[in-house]
């Protein structure tokens, strides 16, 4: 039973959990025993509609027969080698064929992990220390993106880590996301190494990008001769096989990915232009090791995802249910909220009427989403416990499984109308 196990799991775990998101379920997290296509198994027997996904990276489901396959195969040659295999350079040809910025890669372990040494990439390049970042825009939980850095650090009440130097802070500049005033006020005063931004928000709930906002970015960084980082841990294979640069038409200097490409394991990689990632070591003096690096187990699991992303309609499922599902709860809604959709990516703002950037989406009505999310939850229906994550859809997600969501939306969201407590 899931209350055992969070019995348990508070005598063991800071906070009960191995990542603090877990925690935000109420009145405890349920655990589960199985994942398989849109759903979940619970630890008590329950079977859930999944639309949290690992927070992203199942956009083929749960437990995909063909990734699973790749994985068990992979297993039975080996799971660790400490020397290159064949395998990751198959993945890595095939990101580098996408991602319109890659032409040369270096796999690490989590996004975390790709953003921080992006960062160092930058500044050894470049030989400039300072860098840009956006408020609200999450970058991993390293401290150079713990400032103001999404749901990460504000659903806690903080927007800086404790435990970060003051001299680190120094380095980090901030500028409002959809602001391009501030950004070159920044490139203008201050020794620019890089700019790292979410090309879509998708920490602060989904909030994209306005017209012209990347391009604009684009070409000031370019102007300057400041590097630009898109941090597509996100939506690189989530938003098309080209990512967010593809859809948009912008091309950085530095990519920086995760999730989606290692098929639901753990993985993070830097990519971008040759004479930029040959300042990684060997090759260069910015130094980057792993002893988990190109691991085979997830260079399997990404390669047969991004394979199927290829040759079916996943995109397109996902696409759709997101498009359906965005569409009919925009309607039910007798509230003023937000609703915004990228791809399979959506999230509902509510008690707002604009949210632009990271300060509108903090004036959302917090209490009445976890309601929201509270209510679903016991309906079978389970959407992330934070206002500010991104709701996923799958290729798993039929129509049934759709239908089945908008039904439970509907009752939800008409209790919530009549419980004048709520509103």
């Amino acid at each position: 039973m899931s209350i055992n196990l969070w019995k348990e799991a508070q005598q063991l775990f800071a906070g009960g959990v191995n990542s603090p998101v877990r925690a935000l379920v109420k009145p405890y997290p349920f655990y589960t025993s199985k994942g398989e296509g849109p759903f979940l198994i619970t630890e008590d027997g329950k079977k859930i509609v999944d639309y949290v996904l690992g927070y992203g990276p199942l956009i083929l489901g749960h437990s995909p027969e063909k990734v699973r396959n790749k994985i068990m195969e992979q297993v039975q040659k080996g799971w660790l080698y400490g020397t290159p295999s064949r395998i990751e350079v198959e993945l890595a040809k095939k990101i580098i064929f996408h991602i319109p910025s890659a032409q040369k890669i270096r796999f690490v372990n989590s996004g975390t992990e790709a953003t921080m040494n992006a960062i160092r990439l930058v500044r050894g390049f470049t030989g400039r220390e300072k860098i840009i970042k956006f408020n609200g825009n999450y970058h991993g939980a390293h401290d150079y993106g713990l400032i103001e850095a999404g749901s990460a650090v504000s659903e806690y009440g903080i927007t800086i880590s404790k435990g970060i130097p003051k001299d680190i802070v120094k380095t980090v500049l901030l500028c409002e996301y959809n602001d391009l005033t501030c950004v070159e006020k920044y490139l203008k005063e201050e020794n620019v190494a890089g700019v790292i931004m979410e090309p879509v928000m998708g920490n602060y709930g989904v909030i994209p990008p306005k017209t012209d906002f990347i391009k604009g970015i684009r070409e000031l960084t370019s102007a300057f001769g400041t590097l630009l980082i898109f941090d597509e841990v996100i939506t690189g294979f989530r938003l098309g096989l080209s990512g967010a640069q593809g859809m948009f038409g912008v091309v950085p200097d530095v990519t920086t990915l995760g999730k989606i490409i290692g098929g639901g394991l753990p993985i993070g990689a830097i990519a971008g232009r040759r004479e930029i990632m040959d300042s990684i070591t060997p090759a260069g003096e910015v130094f980057n090791a792993g002893t988990f690096n190109a691991n085979p187990l997830s260079m399997a699991a990404g390669l047969a995802t991004i394979e199927e992303l290829e040759h079916t309609n996943a995109y397109e499922i996902s696409n759709e249910a997101a498009k359906v599902i965005s569409q009919e709860v925009d309607q039910m809604m007798k509230i003023d909220h937000v609703t915004h959709r990228v791809g399979s990516m959506m999230q509902f703002f509510l008690g707002v009427k604009e949210v632009k950037n990271a300060t509108e989406a903090k004036k959302a009505n917090k209490s009445l989403y976890l309601n929201l999310h509270e209510q679903l939850l016991k309906e079978g229906v389970f959407i992330p416990p934070s206002q500010l994550e991104t709701i996923f859809t799958s290729a798993s997600h039929s129509q049934n499984v759709i239908n089945f969501t908008i039904d439970k939306f509907r009752k939800v969201l008409r209790e919530i109308k009549n419980d004048k407590g709520s509103s």
